[in-house]
């Protein structure tokens, strides 16, 4: 049976195991040798990596709109209104190619640990919570997503993907999977 690594990755940590500019890796984290991030996350976010030794398994997570669906909570600049919730849930142009429909809600601000660097604030702008499940994954997608609505992301942390979830996983720790059967 593959090996499945659940990881909570801090911000401002490169999801690959070597940076020839000495930056902070998943090597400083997870001592396992032969797995492998299945997708990636920017450094400027948060939240749950899935790895695997297994590239079957990998590319099952990943492939688009066929993938493993992944839940993101952003917490974007001001309070999206119905209808910009609505553009997002139908989809947004990126690029001009519409992004597959995704389930939108509002999010209570949710319980996290603090983020070095803090988000910017601003006092007369309000932010707020919403929470996005995709099953693509495009270059900064739901950023670029938020952002074409008129509510531009300022925190982003990948809660689930599939039925794993960052509950339990403090910021910064792993933990191997046994007897998982798939999501």
């Amino acid at each position: 049976m593959p090996q499945l690594i659940l990881f909570n990755k801090p911000y401002g940590i490169l999801t690959r195991f070597t940076d020839p500019h000495g930056r902070p890796t998943l090597k400083d984290f997870i001592p396992i040798p032969h797995v492998y991030p299945a997708g990636r996350l920017d450094l400027d976010s948060e939240g749950l990596m899935v790895l695997t030794d297994s590239a079957p398994l990998a590319a099952q997570i990943t492939r688009p709109g066929r993938g493993w669906p992944k839940t993101y909570w952003a917490q974007v600049e001001g309070v999206p209104d119905d209808l910009a919730l609505a553009r997002l849930a139908q989809g947004v142009s990126l690029d001009g190619v519409l992004t597959r429909p995704a389930r939108v809600e509002r999010l209570a601000e949710p319980a996290l640990w603090p983020r070095t660097p803090p988000i910017r604030v601003r006092l007369h702008i309000p932010t707020s919570w919403i929470a996005i499940t995709v099953r693509e994954g495009r270059n900064r997608q739901v950023r670029r997503m938020t952002a074409a609505v008129g509510y531009p992301t300022l925190r982003l942390i990948r809660y689930a993907v599939g039925r794993y979830t960052i509950d339990d996983l403090a910021n910064g720790s792993w933990r191997a999977l046994r007897d998982w059967n798939g999501s």
